[in-house]
Parts: structure tokens; C-alpha cells; sequence
């Protein structure tokens, strides 16, 4: 017997259920905020991510705290809404029902938005050894590896050991690995050698490996010809054309055969949807992404709705589905939400989704980085200026964008990154350095 195990209180107004509370969930809810329903979120996580700042975070340029929004501050106002913090296992559309890791559910309407995951393209060793950069935990763990892997490099006089500490290959040649490639080059300028006086800061090489002729190949060429001129100034290694075929934990092999060592190689090659089991097989697209209609229903479905990464509205126009970022996502939960409060009061006229693209941006550095937008192409300062407003606008929280402002405003005048933390117990092999293994 399928019971609401919850302790969702159970209504007589139709049920709205999110699984999701990423930047299409996040819409969606805020915009459903009037709506005569009771809305559920489930998310495995208490807070909203702010994912495009994750890479400063990881790079001790933010506070965790800065760019993570806890949903029951966000809607704890908000009428008939409830969080359940949990994981939606399977969803059985026959009985309108869920069952998630902390009980089952019935539902009217289910909204999928769970956003996507790392895409390692089969890559086993890869998906292993490397780190990726989609959580708060990834930005966590990578931090505490970039800075630990410093503290061990003081260790030993073994110079291949020591570049192997020091050395970072980013695999990925879009905004999450140009901005990651430029925070290291930042601090490898600017921070690190104040740290670390002992160490020779000329052998700390950062590689950015792209596949692609060029990187940010969602903008114009003109200004991925500027990052890449940009990076190539800070000392950046940009390899153009050039995949990675493995990656055991050392020694990262190109598709070339050519080799680099490096106990830190960063994925931010490709995203790849995070759908629900329970759904016909059939729905599922490239990219394992839900195959939704013009207004965000999943094919063959009519009370189950996908927004944001999962999402794929396959037409003429947009063969792939709409491009796997925030502004598209963002657009399709407030598209969503109109829809559904019209569905509740009967009315059969849907909108469509169109989707406003606003442009694409991504920041190199200090003073530099790119912007398109409707035919304006900015560069340097003035972009660097519109990105950082950009990020402040869609921070969630007033508080937050004063505390990432004063943040962004010290480190200007300083050039210093004040967040450099270890956080969490060390590794045995941290704890005895001198048994750290190599590769023959």
C-alpha cells in the first residue's frame, strides 16, 4: 500500500512537487508563490548552489557561506510550501506517486529539475582519479587539495615529485575551466609565493586542455580569441585541439600520446542530465536529458514537467535543446509556474516557452574577461565590470551580494585570496609525506 510517509499534511488543493531546488527549481517555487496549491521541494541537499562561483571558491577567492542559500530561509515565508530534504528514488506515473529515500508521496503535478552531473564520456579511470567541479563539496575538496598539495610539496626534494604537487591540468575549455585556469594563474602571481616562500613558482605549470579549436565555442570567435590571448599573458599552457584519453591519479595521457604528470587533474569537460528512473526509456535524448514539448511537459506525460539541464526541448530551432546553463533554466521555471497556476484554475491555454538569450560571459581574470550580448561584444575591464554585476544581481540574498561585493573589493586593493582552508581530516598519505607513492 502506497502511503504519504512524509508527514506532508495531506490537502484538498492540488499537490505541486519539485525535485530540485537548482536555478530551475529556485524560479519555479518563487514564482508559484500566490499559487492556490501546496507546493513540495525535495532535494538532497538544505540549500541552493550558486554554481557559477563555485571555481572561487575552490580557489579561496569566496566563503563557502557566500554562494549557498539555504530553501527554508528562501521560502520559509511562502504559504503552503514544504522541504523535505531526501532523494526522489523512482517515480511511478501510473499512481501519481514517488518514493524517495524518506518515504512516499503522491502528487497532481511533478516537476523535474534536477539539474546535471559531470559527463565523463565512459572515461573510467577518469571519473576516478580526477575532481570535479558541480557542488559545494567538490569546491571544498578541491580547495583542500590545492592547498595541501603546497604544504607537501615543502616536504621533498624530489623534483619530479614536487612538479607533480604543483602542477594542474584543467580538462574543459569552456566559462568553468577558463575561470579556473585564471584563478590558479592568479594566484600563482599574486598569493601563493607570499605563502609558500620556499618553493620555486616557476615550475608550477597550469595546463587547459580544450578539444575544440578554441575555447568558449558558445561565443564569437573574437573573444574566445581574446581568452585564450589572455591566458596564454597569465601563463596559462593552452592546448587547443587535444583530448584526454587517461588519467591514473599521475600521469594524464593525451590523445597525442604525450604525457604530464600531475596529482591534480580538474573535469570540467562536459555535463550529462540527472534524470528520475520510472520514466519510459523512450523520453531520454543525448545527453541524458528528458525530451520535453514547447511547455516544459515531458513527451508522453501529462502532469510530469522537466526544467533546466534535464530538460531538452527538441524543435528546428533547437535540435540539441536549449544550451545546459542557468538562464535557460531560470526562464523555463518561471515559464512553468505560469503554466501550472493557469492548469490549476482550468484554463487549457499554455504558453510556450521562447527562450531570451541575454548572451554568454565568462571571466578570465583580474580586469579581463568577455562578454556577448545581442550583438555587443565587450572585452577587459568594462567586461570584468558587467560579469561581477551580473553574478551580484543572481545572487540569492541580499546579504550574500554585500558579502561577495566587500569580498570581491578587498581582494581587488589586496590581492590577496583571505580564504585559503583546510577543512576536514587528512589522508594517510598526507599524514606521512614522505610515503606518498609515484608512478614508475
Amino acid at each position: 500500500m502506497m502511503t504519504n510517509s512524509t508527514r506532508i499534511p495531506d490537502t484538498d488543493k492540488p499537490r505541486i512537487v519539485v525535485i530540485g531546488g537548482g536555478f530551475g527549481g529556485l524560479e519555479l517555487i518563487k514564482a508559484l508563490k500566490k499559487v492556490d496549491a501546496q507546493v513540495v521541494l525535495f532535494d538532497k541537499q538544505n540549500h541552493h548552489t550558486f554554481q557559477p562561483l563555485l571555481y572561487q571558491v575552490a580557489t579561496s577567492g569566496l566563503e563557502t557561506a557566500s554562494i549557498v542559500y539555504p530553501f527554508r530561509k528562501a521560502f520559509g515565508k511562502l504559504r503552503n510550501f514544504y522541504f523535505r530534504l531526501g532523494e526522489v528514488i523512482q517515480i511511478n506515473p501510473d499512481d501519481k506517486y514517488l518514493e524517495t529515500s524518506i518515504g512516499g508521496l503522491h502528487y497532481d503535478y511533478l516537476v523535474i529539475a534536477t539539474g546535471a552531473d559531470s559527463n565523463y564520456y565512459g572515461l573510467e579511470d577518469i571519473e576516478k582519479n580526477s575532481l570535479p567541479i558541480k557542488t559545494i563539496e567538490d569546491a571544498i575538496l578541491l580547495r583542500n587539495r590545492i592547498i595541501k598539495q603546497f604544504e607537501l610539496a615543502l616536504l621533498t626534494d624530489d623534483d619530479e615529485k614536487k612538479n607533480s604537487l604543483i602542477d594542474y591540468v584543467i580538462v574543459g575549455g569552456g566559462p568553468t575551466g577558463v575561470e579556473i585556469a585564471g584563478a590558479l594563474a592568479e594566484l600563482k602571481k599574486h598569493v601563493l609565493p607570499k605563502d609558500y616562500k620556499e618553493l620555486d613558482f616557476y615550475e608550477m605549470d597550469i595546463h587547459l586542455i580544450e578539444a575544440a579549436p578554441r575555447l568558449l565555442t558558445a561565443m564569437a570567435e573574437e573573444s574566445s580569441e581574446r581568452a585564450y590571448e589572455d591566458l596564454k599573458k597569465m601563463g596559462v599552457d593552452v592546448r587547443l585541439n587535444t583530448s584526454v584519453k587517461s588519467y591514473d591519479g599521475y600521469t594524464v595521457t593525451f590523445n597525442s600520446g604525450e604525457q604530464l604528470i600531475t596529482r591534480t587533474l580538474i573535469w570540467a569537460a562536459g555535463v550529462s542530465g540527472v534524470p528520475i528512473k520510472g520514466l519510459e526509456k523512450a523520453n531520454m535524448v543525448k545527453g541524458n536529458r528528458l525530451q520535453v514539448d514547447e511547455f516544459n511537459k515531458v513527451v508522453g506525460y501529462d502532469n510530469i514537467f522537466a526544467v533546466g539541464d534535464v530538460a531538452a526541448i527538441i524543435t528546428d530551432e533547437t535540435p540539441k535543446g536549449h544550451p545546459m546553463m542557468a538562464p535557460p533554466a531560470m526562464q523555463q521555471g518561471r515559464n512553468l509556474a505560469k503554466n501550472l497556476i493557469r492548469m490549476i484554475k482550468g484554463d487549457i491555454d499554455l504558453i510556450p516557452f521562447k527562450y531570451f538569450d541575454k548572451g554568454s560571459m565568462a571571466t578570465i581574470g583580474r580586469n579581463k574577461a568577455v562578454v556577448n550580448m545581442k550583438g555587443l561584444k565587450m572585452k577587459g575591464f568594462i567586461a570584468w565590470l558587467a560579469w561581477m554585476f551580473v553574478h551580484l544581481i543572481f545572487l540569492v540574498g541580499f546579504k550574500k551580494r554585500v558579502q561577495v561585493l566587500i569580498t570581491w573589493i578587498t581582494s581587488y586593493f589586496s590581492y590577496d585570496k583571505s580564504n585559503r582552508l583546510i577543512i576536514g581530516k587528512p589522508t594517510i598519505e598526507e599524514k606521512q609525506p614522505e610515503k606518498i607513492s609515484i608512478s614508475s
